[in-house]
């Protein structure tokens, strides 16, 4: 049995050199605990700092370290898909590159897989961040994502993960996409469990946090349980309702103007459901096309 660890980073030349050595000795007693083979996937995420230099100084004295080169910075959703298709491992673990996952966790991870679980994922508790612009907001997404998708995990924004290898091959993931693992795999309750962990605080850099991913989780949340139903037949179906909608809108604008104030009314309502229908259209497209163009282009250093 083999492990690939997938690490996407994007200007963490501070951090790399810590998440490699910590994650590097888990790996390795694993491999003489349980003979479990193993590979680091670093995929550099179009960084503008030192992170690709550094890393290629690792990979000079460790064969079991790959180096994925993103084209450009494409974000984290394509960082871990590259990773997950590139990876050759029977388990796919994947967990961020700020420092923040504590690599000892993977043991735990693994350990669950082992009892015949398909998915593990982490569960984060006394997180280090700020309460009201990071965890609160991070708790009521995890809610309404368990909510739309029917997947009872409570902290999908935990990036320690470990799944049986075909599990994350599934997909092209889009942009903000990655925040709806593993419900986007299809993966069922009984199929996933949870392993509580420690947050750690971030050491050297910036988070790449911003209050605009707020929009992106909700228009991501009305569109994620058309993904899992049939992500085609439902573009057609928003598509079609969009340009209906269009035309009702037009047809009530007259009856609002030439007959009754009233009608205003039903064209704001009408306004709103036209609104929604273009989002979820415009995204199921977009989820659509990035299953036929892929979402990333690396060179393997």
């Amino acid at each position: 049995m083999k492990i690939s660890l997938i690490v996407p980073v994007h200007n963490e030349e501070g951090n790399v050199p810590i998440v490699y050595q910590e994650a590097k000795a888990v790996l390795e007693t694993l491999k003489s605990s349980k003979g479990y083979q193993y590979e680091i996937i670093f995929v550099n995420d179009g960084s503008t700092d030192r992170t690709l230099e550094i890393l290629k100084e690792l990979k000079r004295k460790d064969p079991f370290l790959r180096i994925l080169n993103m084209d450009s910075n494409r974000g984290e959703a394509a960082g871990l898909t590259a990773g997950f298709q590139k990876a050759t491992g029977d388990i796919i673990v994947s967990m961020d590159g700020d420092g923040q996952n504590d690599p000892k966790y993977i043991k735990d991870l693994i350990e669950k897989l082992e009892t015949g679980y398909k998915v593990a994922t982490g569960f984060r508790l006394k997180r280090k961040e700020n309460f009201w612009i990071r965890v609160l907001p991070s708790r009521i997404a995890n809610w309404l994502i368990s909510v739309f998708t029917g997947l009872k995990v409570r902290d999908n924004g935990c990036s320690l993960k470990a799944y049986l290898s075909p599990i994350p091959k599934k997909y092209q993931i889009p942009h903000g996409f990655h925040r709806f693992l593993p419900a986007l795999f299809g993966v069922k309750n009984q199929e996933v469990c949870e392993v509580p962990i420690v947050d750690r605080p971030r050491i050297y850099g910036k988070s790449h946090y911003n209050l605009k991913r707020t929009f992106e989780v909700v228009r991501e949340l009305l569109t994620i349980p058309f993904v899992l139903r049939n992500a085609r037949f439902y573009e057609k179906f928003f598509k079609i309702n969009f340009w209906s909608s269009i035309g009702m809108g037009i047809i009530l604008l007259v009856l609002a103007v030439k007959f009754s104030p009233k009608f205003w009314v039903l064209e704001f309502f009408n306004l709103g459901y036209t609104s929604i229908c273009y989002l979820i259209w415009k995204n199921l497209a977009r989820f659509n096309q990035a299953q036929k163009e892929g979402v990333f282009q690396v060179e393997e250093i």
